[in-house]
């Protein structure tokens, strides 16, 4: 039986894009709801998803949200929706060529080309042993006389020189920090917890790579925890929790099965810092669940000192069908530790978890060479999802300046950084689906409707987005045949032996 998600839903704050100083922030936020006004329980393997596109909409809702204090702790956050309340204890090969994007012109290809070797000669200059940082110097100066439009101009300079100019601020900084001077613009702040919700939403209405992982994931717990009273989600690095709120919707929505009797949530946290923030998405979370009258739960756990997860700072019950989401894409999300992924995704298999759904970069491989492949690697990903952004909104403004500003930048600095001073647990963190095959996973095939829902999706977009399905239980994103996002599920439990034949 094909279980689908009758309602799609998504945290946005307004029906368009628009510009960050006209959404309304204050105690209030306003939660959305991204419902797919199709009725998809009502699409089987016959009809035209084509004709289906024409009809989506979005209509946000907003909710009031008011402080709840149930089970507050310094180590344990606890947010309910009902009278039923949890807690849960916390713990303590060659270089890839790079052609210009399609949708520069002639003028902008030659500056692109020039850019890119300029580019690749200062990493290489940087990544050499011993390093030559007065080469580098030289190179970078070059670059930005040659970049030195896209800085006067601002918001109106072409996408690509924007771009490239992130990449050269990132290598600049390299060089400054390795001969102890201070990068004169100023390092990265933290973005309020305001900056950041506005600048995740407006890149989910500029590339569908965010909810394509979301909706994709979240169809296949569905349809794994389908009538099951109680389910527990436990997840690495919520962020803004945007993901859980289109699942609490078709929970209540669907007519194939009973909503749980209770679903509870587990955040698993690096940090207090990071915890006070997952803190305050527990809130919305239960106000959202509330409000759909969904009987709801939220902790955290925290990682260890050196990063590690124990699966024994999970309170599971053996009524629960658990399931472990690990979404570490990289377009707003800093790094995470090689180290801290596989111990959380190696406590999936220790708990028993039915499913395991997996949300990574896509094209990663511990194969790609040296540090300038490697480094070569990230900025043709990057120029992708850019030349992918410009041919869906040929205007730049605000908007796409605060996603720059308060997502792409602190990642670009970090991608850099990481390239050149790659280590062997660089490598290893290549290609987490590879490790979950090897470490004994066992692959969970997509539904037919989940394959149908991730290229209905792309309709909303622009028409170089592709979806590439060839193993059964992964999906890819791609913009032009360049990889940017994978979805994979898995289980960590064994197979069911099939009954005797009688």
């Amino acid at each position: 039986m094909e279980i689908v998600m009758e309602e799609v839903g998504e945290l946005i704050f307004s029906d368009c894009l628009i510009s960050t100083a006209s959404i309304p922030f204050g105690n209030d936020f306003a939660w959305a709801d991204w419902t797919s006004a199709f009725a998809v329980g009502q699409i089987s393997g016959e009809d035209d998803f084509h004709d289906l596109k024409d009809t989506m909409s979005w209509d946000s809702v907003a909710v009031d949200l008011e402080y709840l204090t149930a089970g507050s702790s310094p180590e344990t956050y606890d947010y309910c929706s009902s009278n039923v309340c949890e807690s849960t204890n916390s713990s303590n090969a060659g270089t890839p060529a790079l052609e210009p994007p399609e949708s520069a012109s002639s003028g902008q290809d030659d500056k692109w080309v020039r850019a890119i070797h300029l580019l690749t000669a200062a990493a290489e200059a940087l990544s050499g042993e011993p390093k030559n940082e007065v080469l580098a110097r030289v190179i970078l100066a070059r670059l930005n006389e040659l970049l030195s439009p896209a800085k006067s101009c601002g918001d109106s300079a072409g996408g690509m020189e924007r771009l490239a100019l992130h990449f050269a601020n990132a290598l600049s900084r390299l060089v400054l920090a390795g001969e102890g001077e201070e990068w004169q613009s100023g390092g990265f702040r933290h973005p309020s917890a305001v900056d950041m919700l506005t600048a995740s939403q407006l890149l989910q209405d500029l590339s569908p790579s965010v909810k394509f992982g979301h909706f994709t994931a979240n169809q296949a717990i569905l349809e794994a925890v389908a009538g099951e009273r109680r389910v527990h989600i436990v997840d690495f690095d919520i962020m803004e929790g945007s993901q859980w709120a289109p699942l609490f919707q078709a929970f209540v929505s669907t007519k194939d099965f009973p909503p749980p009797s209770h679903l509870k949530i587990t955040a698993v946290t690096r940090c207090r810092k990071s915890a006070a923030d997952v803190q305050e998405t527990g809130r919305r979370l239960a106000e959202f669940a509330q409000s759909v009258g969904l009987p709801f739960s939220f902790a955290q756990c925290r990682l260890d000192r050196d990063g590690g997860f124990r699966p024994a700072a999970i309170k599971v019950s053996r009524a629960e069908a658990v399931v472990f989401n690990c979404a570490i894409h990289s377009q707003h999300q800093l790094h995470h530790a090689a180290a801290s992924v596989r111990s959380f995704l190696a406590g999936a298999a220790e708990i028993g978890a039915r499913l395991v759904t997996l949300v990574e970069e896509d094209g990663r491989s511990a194969d790609d060479g040296d540090v300038v492949g490697w480094f070569m690697r990230e900025l043709q990903r990057y120029s992708a999802m850019w030349d992918a952004m410009d041919a869906s909104f040929q205007v730049r403004g605000r908007a796409m300046e605060m996603v720059e500003r308060v997502i792409f930048a602190p990642r670009i600095a970090e991608i850099v950084e990481r390239a050149l001073r790659r280590t062997e647990e660089d490598f290893a963190a290549a290609g987490w689906s590879e490790w979950m095959a090897a470490a004994g996973f066992r692959r969970v095939g997509l539904s037919f409707f989940n394959q149908m829902q991730a290229k209905l999706l792309l309709g909303v977009f622009n028409d170089g987005y592709e979806i590439d399905d060839e193993e059964p239980n992964k999906l890819v994103l791609r913009w032009k045949l360049c990889g940017l996002v994978a979805v994979s599920v898995w289980s960590a439990r064994p197979s069911q032996p099939s009954p005797p034949a009688e």
